[in-house]
């Protein structure tokens, strides 16, 4: 099923009229203003729940993202429409799910039909259209030549900071006081010497905070897209020093794969995690994760900062979010592409400073595909008709409101998982599945895929998964790395599975 705002009331078994009568109230009620508000946007590269606010990690120092938080509405259980950064940040900017898109894997947009792109409007574009000046700094899409350099990124920016990225010097790292695999300058995991106003991140935010300090005629859309915590895992030392202690390791189960689909199993990286283990750099990496999520926060607190002091303090939005998760050895596997817990859910924040009591933290399952209609119909900017996803005007003002709509994530084609408030279930291509009891079960160590018991709860969820799947886009398609519909060969990952469980230690199995 094409899981938009009209069919998601008729699986919900509401009447359009009633929901639209719900909504329109609540936002005349609590979101007409007659001002337009200004969007702060901050997207954030491969951050998971390793922050204070989510409470992923014992360790992790994130003051002024927590604070956000608490300001705000804190969505703890919201996950990513694809667990990769170009399928996530498609779906969000286009809001349209990849399988109604067939946007799956990874694109280059600059070799992308034109005509293919030109099916969407993206948030900034749409923005842009409807009087707003827009700004953008950083990474907003993946893929920055294609909304920033062509056409000089006037499609969707009113101006652009790209030209000064491009400009500053490359990170010198110091490779002593961390750890580097070889000479690769990507699986870094170590301090920087560089000065300041060299990384890209403070970059970005000093662009923001001018654009904050401007004089301004018109709303405006400032995107701000940081890239760490995503690899390489390199910040200003301070923020290493930060977490200079033995570092705890999140919970791992060694055979945790031993219950999960030869599909699932793929997506785990397996040689990550064990040449990790050989060379004991596991600590080492986790470390300079949470240095460089902490990083992050300062940044995001430099921005906020900025704003509480501005004249657009009372009437601004801010949303704040991850594009997917990330695994640091749990299901013996690294980085994200996978469809558990650790790659899908992520940091989602939406503080709006025109309705400062609400806010509060909200456990249902919610999905960044609901960042389009949501902004949007705060902003009274009427959305295209395509648009897939939920605004979640109703969970801002109450948040412990039930949801029926779960969270899919989809990873590759035929590949999708169901995230409610308390189950996971996942379907793969071949049939395959996963189900968890997450409120039980928050690891995902125990697959109930086979246990009639559970029954009900898979023909329950699996009402959800999409009944028809758009074809892949072939045109432009840049990584491809997940075996599915498209890609179904399993063979060799079996072999290449029995060969290294017998090297491997702990065994897989």
């Amino acid at each position: 099923m094409k899981i938009n705002r009209r069919n998601f009331l008729k699986v919900a078994g509401l009447s359009a009229a009633g929901a639209s009568l719900f909504s329109s109230c609540t936002a005349a009620k609590d979101y007409s203003k007659n001002k337009k508000p200004n969007i702060i946007f901050i997207a954030i590269d491969d951050m998971n729940d390793w922050t204070g606010f989510l409470g992923g990690h014992p360790q992790a120092k994130t003051p002024n993202m927590d604070k956000l938080a608490a300001k705000g509405v804190n969505f703890v259980n919201a996950h990513c429409p694809a667990p990769g950064c170009s399928p996530c940040r498609n779906a969000l900017l286009f809001g349209i799910e990849p399988f109604n898109s067939g946007l799956y894997p990874f694109y280059d947009h600059m070799k992308m039909d034109e005509k293919e792109l030109d099916k969407y409007t993206t948030l900034p574009q749409l923005f842009k259209q409807n009087g707003y000046n827009t700004y953008g700094s950083g990474k907003i899409h993946h893929g920055r030549q294609w909304t920033y350099i062509k056409d000089d990124g006037k499609r969707e920016w009113t101006e652009n900071n790209e030209k000064k990225l491009k400009e500053l010097p490359a990170l010198v790292y110091d490779k002593k006081a961390g750890h580097v695999h070889g000479n690769s300058r990507k699986m870094a995991f170590c301090p920087t010497k560089s000065p300041l106003d060299d990384h890209p991140d403070y970059a970005t935010v000093k662009y923001g905070i001018e654009i904050l300090k401007r004089k301004h005629d018109k709303p405006f859309f400032l995107g701000l897209g940081f890239v760490k915590p995503h690899l390489a895992f390199v910040c200003p030392k301070e923020y290493f020093d930060m977490h200079a202690g033995p570092i705890s390791p999140p919970a791992i189960k060694s055979d945790d794969l031993s219950d999960v689909p030869w599909p699932g199993r793929a997506m785990a990286k397996l040689k990550d995690d064990n040449r990790f283990r050989k060379d004991k750099s596991w600590e080492k990496v986790r470390r300079a994760y949470l240095a460089c999520i902490s990083w992050t926060d300062a940044n995001v607190g430099r921005v906020i900062d900025e704003l509480e002091q501005s004249p657009w303090k009372d009437n601004t939005i801010v949303v704040l979010w991850s594009d997917h998760g990330y695994h640091l050895g749990e299901k013996r596997s690294f980085k994200k592409f996978s469809l558990w817990e650790e790659a899908t859910r992520i940091p989602f924040i939406i503080y709006d400073s025109r309705n400062k009591n609400n806010n509060g933290t909200c456990k249902e399952a919610v999905s960044l595909i609901d960042i389009y209609s949501t902004l949007t119909e705060m902003a009274g900017v009427t959305a295209p008709n395509y648009i897939d996803g939920e605004s979640l005007i109703p969970w801002l003002t109450k948040p412990d409101m039930p949801r029926k709509k779960p969270a899919i994530t989809s990873w590759g084609r035929g590949n999708y998982t169901i995230r409610t408030r308390d189950f996971r279930y996942t379907r793969y291509f071949d049939g395959s599945e996963e189900l968890y009891n997450n409120k039980q079960d928050p690891q995902e160590w125990k697959n109930l895929a086979d246990d009639p018991k559970f029954a009900k709860n898979i023909d329950d969820l699996k009402k959800w998964l999409p009944e028809n799947e758009a074809p892949l886009v072939l045109k432009g398609k840049a990584l491809h790395n997940v075996i599915d519909a498209d890609q179904p060969e399993l063979k060799d990952f079996k072999n290449s599975w029995e060969n290294m469980n017998k090297n491997i230690k702990p065994p897989l199995k």
